[in-house]
């Protein structure tokens, strides 16, 4: 990842919603790339640049995987986040299965696949589990609002 993708995941930790959107952000580029790829002309490093990319996607995809499992670990309330998200991971799988199965990709073309698979169960199974969380648990949904709005965010002042 570059300096810049990096500095918005920090820039986003402290705000749930706000990370999903840093991790959208990061793998829409890498799709833009793909795509780019494969309509391009293809060069003498097509095969390095396609698997390069295809690693990458899997790799920020497990992380973002990560993320979601830590958000219902912590029942944090990301379901508004939800149902952008599993729009992109079905762009995003659109442009991975585009790709070429050659050889040389053929493991990482199934990793980065499976990767934002996973992603899309979680997203599947996520929205509905905290749905019912946090009906069980108002108190715990207005926690979640006023931490949000407040306490982690470095963007809002201080409560008062």
């Amino acid at each position: 990842m570059s300096d810049r993708e990096v500095e918005s995941l920090r820039d986003s930790a402290y705000v749930p919603v706000d990370r999903i959107a840093a991790f959208e952000k990061i793998l829409d580029s890498r799709s833009v790339q793909v795509d780019a790829l494969l309509k391009g002309r293809r060069h003498v490093s097509f095969e390095e640049d396609l698997h390069d990319l295809l690693d990458q996607i899997s790799a920020i995809a497990d992380e973002l995987n990560d993320n979601l499992d830590e958000y219902r670990e912590h029942h944090r309330d990301i379901r508004k986040a939800l149902p952008k998200l599993q729009q992109e991971i079905d762009r995003w799988s659109k442009s991975l299965d585009a790709t070429p199965e050659s050889p040389q990709d053929k493991v990482i073309r199934k990793l980065a696949i499976d990767a934002l698979n996973d992603v899309c169960e979680q997203v599947k199974t996520l929205g509905p589990e905290l749905d019912e969380y946090f009906k069980a648990h108002p108190e715990a949904a207005q926690a979640e609002k006023e931490r949000t709005e407040h306490a982690h965010d470095p963007r809002s002042a201080p409560p008062k």
